[in-house]
């Protein structure tokens, strides 16, 4: 536990940090009108750029300095609130895609599919703030969210009004999971001031999440509750259908969801783990989670046009995703040499390939062990009964960490989606808080992604850092692929 003065220091420095991003928001953040030009171009950039960079080191400081867990539950969730209450009254920070989404939910409202038809082409007349790479495409976000944003517009009337309401959607996705955290946290066995504090004060959370509000926090507030239903009904068929319904909207939001469904399908076994008792928990749950998206789709007349969307996502290029970094590396080679071999397509298919197969073995993985740890004794030890929700969580944190690695794209909130999993199942976080501190960096307060600025030496950089992990991590990969400490998938003879 962190020495008072330790944490006291860390507090106000983090509230510090949060009012400089605050204040760079106002200055130069992803304004309506600020799309012409780069932040550091603009009358006040300089300063902008000062009091972002002073900004986002006082928080991920702050952060870093408390990652083995605040004093107590309750200051961190203190904590946490009052670094989010500056970046909750800013302008929208480092991304402009709350404009999208009020377009799309504006489209939506006035008759126009957002799954067919662009902002732009739809008439919206705020479309001049939405990012130029997103005017002309379709919307990759599930129906549910395009309801939530139709009612934003309704709500919100003006630009200004419909931000707001997007902004507090995000908060509420937020808040939900943030009130999930300590049940989990509890089920899992870890210490719940730590699982807080790792969850909500990292500045991914307070950046992209509040200030940003972006739709991942919807997401993932319907994912937390869904998973602690299930960790606390497990097998019951009313809890289940509702658990099922709660992740079914999840990926109603964003299809990213569903990776965690396999997982929760095991959490849903309060028993021994057979076929049959899986079949029965996991339909339940499949159940409900088919019922949310067909109710909906029908309620909301789009359908799966949605679906189609989501190709479109992958049209922006950075090294930020390994597989387009390895991609980009193999093209400047092949440049050199007089070719064009165009191989970031290439690179992502085969990346998408490896996502697949290697969820099929972390589940299988997870079912195994969970299956030892029933199999082993007649009656479980509370220990042993403790573990298995861990051992299932951690499973989904890390099909969420493989999805974000492998995925064809990769913004910095991404990070945020395994983050709030892994913080509640865990045990140590050396592996995943350097990363998330990285991500942070990523983004200016207009949107501008730094990864665009340095696109050859971060292919090049991202791509030995790739090799270096599948080196060191190939052969530790049988016991790290449920725990990287090895904590988690322990034997029961051990």
């Amino acid at each position: 536990m962190p020495s008072t003065r330790v944490a006291g220091r860390a507090r106000w420095a983090g509230l510090v940090g949060a009012v400089l991003l605050a204040v760079a928001g106002y200055v130069g953040g992803a304004l309506p009108d600020a799309t012409a030009e780069r932040v550091w171009r603009a009358e006040d950039g300089p300063l902008t750029v000062a009091l972002w960079l002073a900004g986002t080191t006082a928080m991920t400081g702050a952060w870093w300095a408390l990652r083995r867990g605040a004093p107590s539950t309750r200051w961190a969730y203190v904590t946490a609130g009052l670094w989010a209450l500056p970046l909750l009254l800013t302008a929208p920070l480092a991304s402009r895609d709350v404009y999208s989404y009020a377009c799309q939910g504006w489209a939506y409202a006035h008759g126009v599919d957002p799954y067919a038809t662009g902002v732009a082409a739809a008439g919206c007349p705020w479309a001049d703030a939405v990012a130029p790479i997103w005017r002309d495409t379709p919307a990759p976000y599930g129906p549910f969210f395009v309801l939530l944003a139709a009612l934003a517009v309704t709500v919100g009337g003006d630009l200004a009004g419909v931000v707001v309401a997007l902004r507090m959607v995000a908060v509420g996705g937020v808040v939900l999971a943030a009130s999930c955290l300590p049940g989990l946290a509890r089920a899992a066995g870890v210490p719940t001031r730590r699982a807080a504090w790792l969850a909500l004060a990292c500045p991914l959370v307070g950046v992209h999440l509040v200030a940003g509000a972006h739709n991942d926090a919807v997401m993932l507030g319907l994912l937390l509750l869904g998973l602690l239903v299930l960790v606390r009904r497990p097998d019951r068929p009313r809890a289940l259908l509702v658990a099922g319904v709660l992740l079914g909207l999840a990926v109603a939001v964003k299809a990213t969801a569903l990776v965690v469904l396999p997982f929760a399908a095991l959490t849903a076994v309060a028993g021994r783990y057979t076929v049959p008792t899986l079949l029965r928990g996991g339909g339940w749950l499949a159940g409900g989670a088919l019922a949310a998206l067909a109710g909906v789709s029908v309620a909301s007349g789009l359908g799966l046009g949605w679906v189609a969307g989501l190709g479109r996502s992958g049209d922006s290029e950075q090294w930020t995703s390994p597989p387009t970094a390895v991609g980009m590396v193999a093209d400047y080679v092949g440049e050199a040499a007089g070719r064009a071999p165009a191989a970031v397509p290439v690179a992502r298919a085969a990346a998408l390939v490896v996502l697949a197969v290697l969820l099929i073995l972390l589940w299988w993985r997870v079912w195994t062990t969970l299956r030892g740890l029933t199999d082993a004794r007649q009656r479980m030890t509370p220990v042993e009964a403790a573990r298995r929700p861990r051992v299932a969580l951690l499973g989904a944190g890390l099909a969420l960490t493989a999805t974000v690695a492998l995925a064809p794209v990769f913004h910095p909130w991404y990070a945020t989606w395994p983050l709030l999993l892994l913080a509640v199942a865990a045990r140590h976080t050396l592996w995943f808080v350097p990363p998330a501190v990285g991500a942070s960096f990523l983004a200016l307060p207009d949107g501008t992604n730094l990864a665009r600025l340095t696109k050859a030496p971060g292919a090049v950089a991202m791509t030995a850092l790739l090799v270096a992990v599948a080196v060191w991590g190939l052969p530790r990969l049988r016991h790290a692929i449920v725990d990287p400490d090895r904590t988690a998938v322990e034997s029961p003879r051990r």
